[in-house]
């Protein structure tokens, strides 16, 4: 299972991004979705994502055409094109349009999330590594947390709000900014989302008696003090 990155998946069929969003967000991703190339690229130069999906047979303008001008911009994510062409010629327009990876529609799921994982570049040590702050344990490929050795049970977005600041300890984040990086932008949230999962967090990892490994910055946001 792949640790929290969150993906931006375009395309215009509303069921092929259902069932691919449901899956892989069963795999432990982030999945927000966009209809067209405009959206895509509007999308891309709001929020931050990880990874880009995108089909060729957008409804307003190629696929091809929306990630050469998603280069021609700046943008450096990964890109992986989804088609039903299968021709060298059709292959070779992706790649040179800006594309890192070229997936012939039929494929399965699984497929996908190998390329995924492989065009993140994920670090091995970063994937096996278990990582600790205090009493709290957290391995981001099995997805178990241990609290003094003994394993309990989060629910996934608090398992991604603890991961995400496990994986950035001694460091200070608003509201805003751990919305950005662990919500779909998508979703109805708010400030106030924030405070209400880490209070739920800090209660199933926090020991009786002790500092929080979870603190709050008042003014400036939250911070995981790594001892």
């Amino acid at each position: 299972m792949v640790a929290m990155a969150k993906i931006l998946l375009v395309d215009d069929d509303t069921e092929l991004t259902s069932v691919l969003g449901e899956w892989l967000e069963s795999e432990g991703y982030i999945v927000e979705s966009a209809e067209n190339g405009e959206e895509a690229l509007s999308r891309l130069s709001h929020y931050e994502y990880d990874v880009v999906v995108m089909d060729v047979g957008l409804p307003d303008m190629e696929g091809f055409k929306v990630c050469s001008t998603y280069r021609s911009r700046g943008g450096t994510l990964p890109v992986i094109m989804l088609t039903g062409r299968g021709q060298i010629s059709d292959k070779t327009q992706g790649f040179e349009s800006g594309a890192d990876d070229y997936l012939t529609k039929p494929f399965h799921p699984v497929e996908l999330g190998a390329r995924l994982r492989a065009l993140l570049r994920r670090p091995p040590q970063i994937l096996s590594e278990v990582l600790t702050a205090g009493h709290i344990s957290v391995d981001g490929n099995s997805r178990r947390v241990l609290k003094s050795g003994a394993e309990i049970k989060l629910l996934p977005q608090e398992f991604n709000l603890l991961l995400f600041f496990m994986r950035n300890p001694n460091k200070v984040f608003s509201s805003e900014e751990i919305l950005d990086k662990v919500w779909s932008n998508e979703k109805d949230t708010a400030p106030d989302t924030v405070r209400v999962h880490i209070n739920k967090l800090r209660k199933k990892i926090d020991e009786e008696g002790k500092t929080s490994v979870l603190r709050t910055v008042h003014g400036s946001g939250y911070i995981l003090d790594k001892h």
